[in-house]
């Protein structure tokens, strides 16, 4: 059985789509998921980086695209209200469901990120996000101090990989980023020759080029 990490956050639309595809990619693949919120934000300002939808252009691009990729899929989405958002209470009430030593379940994801992409309410309005804590865990105190660790643990962790950005599929040493990267990680689940030769490491070595200032 292979061993697959999808790390996430909730506030990328190309995240929610990939969740929703994952089962149908990867049909006939023995696997298991481990599902590892992160926050993209932290991410960014790692690599120095603005978000998609801190771009005008690209954020007009980027909902397009998305909208037009769900619609191919047959997979429902709507622009939350506002966005961007702060995403930190989704994703420590994600850490806060999962079990000590686990990740977060699909159960507990997918209502996290259909939370934000079905119906276009506002993700972070506090009577949506208690009606949400109470949905997944009605004995649950809301997100505490270790909830908030495990998030920035796993943060920590996706940049200590190499991650800059989500959804990204870890398979071993491999990362894959995106929701165009699925054939790519599917083939090499399956074995596909490719990853056997030398592509792999040859493409993604550094190389001299032009520095921007």
């Amino acid at each position: 059985m292979k061993h697959i990490d999808f790390w996430f956050d909730p506030i990328s639309p190309y995240a929610y789509l990939a969740f929703e595809r994952l089962p149908e990619a990867f049909v006939g693949i023995s696997y298991r998921v481990a599902y590892r919120p992160i926050l993209f934000g932290a991410l960014l300002k790692h690599h120095a980086h603005k978000g998609p939808a801190e771009i005008e252009p690209k954020r007009a691009w980027t909902f397009r695209q998305v909208h037009w990729l769900a619609r191919r899929a047959g997979i429902a989405i709507d622009t939350p209200a506002r966005h961007p958002f702060n995403p930190l209470a989704l994703s420590r009430l994600a850490w806060a469901c999962a079990a000590k030593g686990a990740t977060p379940n699909r159960y507990v994801c997918e209502a996290l990120l259909r939370h934000v992409w079905i119906g276009g309410a506002d993700a972070e309005a506090p009577s949506r996000l208690e009606s949400l804590r109470e949905h997944l865990a009605p004995s649950l105190e809301p997100a505490g101090d270790e909830a908030k660790q495990r998030l920035r643990d796993a943060t920590d962790a996706a940049i200590a990989r190499g991650l800059f950005g989500v959804p990204t599929i870890a398979i071993d040493d491999r990362l894959f980023w995106g929701l165009d990267a699925f054939d790519m990680a599917a083939a090499c689940l399956h074995g596909d020759a490719w990853f056997a030769e030398s592509h792999w490491e040859r493409e993604g070595a550094p190389r001299p080029g032009v520095t921007r200032r």
